[in-house]
């Protein structure tokens, strides 16, 4: 069966690359709005699972990845800024405190119809950060199409003071240690293939 990475992020595709396996990558057309009253937690596992399945309705005998990630910071959830000014906003409402982030994994086999999933958490505790050093940061790595205006596989980390969570790939967006797991329980052992 092949395997398809159902995502637009170059992100994900590298942290997929760390398997070593051989995938390709679909772009699923899914609208991303949050329903009412939709936890966090709820959003990301309804939209990992609806990317996997827009790209499953195309294919057949094939392994469908699909993740969708939010940042969470007191009780709201912080999309990406896509503007310098949302940016400065999202990382001064930040700075000294936890955001929580979760990622929602799904795997769809086309053979089957199975579906996995489970939403992963992971929570980053920023630094004390001055205006300064977020304008710096800004200027430098222009994390617009980040949530929570963070690049934590760049400069980002400079933000930060600590990481807690399992899977240092949730971070970034795509829970690998998880989807290892996933991949096992569709025959897939990424530690067997040659």
């Amino acid at each position: 069966m092949k395997l398809i990475l159902a995502s637009s992020s170059l992100y994900r595709r590298e942290l997929l690359e760390r398997l070593m396996i051989p995938f390709e990558t679909m772009i699923p057309d899914v609208d991303e709005t949050p329903r009412p009253g939709e936890t966090p937690e709820q959003l990301v596992e309804r939209l990992a699972i609806a990317k996997a399945q827009a790209v499953a309705a195309r294919q057949q005998d094939a392994l469908i990845i699909g993740s969708d990630q939010v940042a969470v910071h007191d009780r709201k959830i912080v999309g990406k800024p896509y503007s310098h000014e949302r940016a400065v906003e999202q990382l001064k409402t930040a700075s000294g405190k936890a955001v929580s982030l979760y990622t929602g994994l799904a795997l769809v086999n086309t053979a089957s119809g199975r579906i996995q999933s489970e939403v992963v958490p992971f929570r980053v505790v920023f630094r004390q950060l001055n205006d300064r050093q977020i304008e710096n940061y800004l200027r430098k790595e222009q994390p617009y199409h980040c949530a929570g205006s963070v690049k934590s596989e760049g400069l980002g980390v400079a933000l930060l003071e600590r990481f807690e969570g399992d899977d240092p790939a949730t971070l970034i967006g795509l829970p690998l240690i998880r989807l290892v797991r996933m991949l096992e329980n569709e025959g897939v052992d990424v530690l067997q293939r040659p």
